[in-house]
């Protein structure tokens, strides 16, 4: 067995402790230089993933993934359409409102209650639940496996706007909280 001090990490000092270092089998990273937010990227990102034979997880299946994907910057443009299409919402200027996925239960009565618990919670810290939107899936087409299909929530988009007042980080800090 090798020490630390073989592998190369520093000796444990402060906050830093060797025993604390992972390794991320299966991580990359896509950007535009620019700063510029574009569909091709996201592409390349996808394009990425599938390149890569091992990214932590391998099914037993080959056709059930190992819940590896891509974490984008909020969409803006792309959010205020399904906002506005699903829900008739006008979501507030960019730095006041917040999305996510939030997967619940496939069972309606136990759903409604998780969503419940959630609006709940944002409505504790002071922020406003602007709606729900459900997310088309089809794992038929996306040649989804069995087990994965057997372990499929419902997956739900939720939107939250900011309180009065607040907005850009201190917005963000509450939705760290809220989650």
């Amino acid at each position: 067995m090798r020490s630390n001090s073989q592998i190369g990490f520093p000796k444990k000092q402060g906050l830093y402790d060797p025993a604390s270092e992972k390794d991320s089998c299966g991580v990359g990273f896509v950007a535009n230089m620019k700063g510029e937010q574009n569909h091709q990227i996201v592409l390349d990102a996808l394009q990425m993933l599938e390149n890569m034979e091992h990214r932590g997880g391998c099914g037993c299946e080959p056709n059930t993934g190992d819940g590896a994907g891509i974490l984008v910057g909020l969409p803006d443009g792309f959010l205020r359409k399904k906002a506005k299409d699903d829900l008739a919402v006008d979501l507030p200027q960019k730095g006041r409102f917040g999305a996510g996925l939030v997967f619940l239960p496939k069972n309606e009565d136990e759903r409604n209650k998780c969503i419940k618990v959630v609006e709940d919670i944002i409505a504790e810290h002071g922020q406003q639940c602007l709606g729900w939107r459900q997310v088309p899936v089809n794992p038929e087409s996306a040649n989804v496996g069995p087990a994965a299909r057997a372990a499929e929530p419902c997956i739900m988009q939720l939107f939250i706007g900011a309180a009065d007042g607040l907005e850009g980080d201190d917005f963000e800090r509450q939705l760290y909280i809220i989650r």
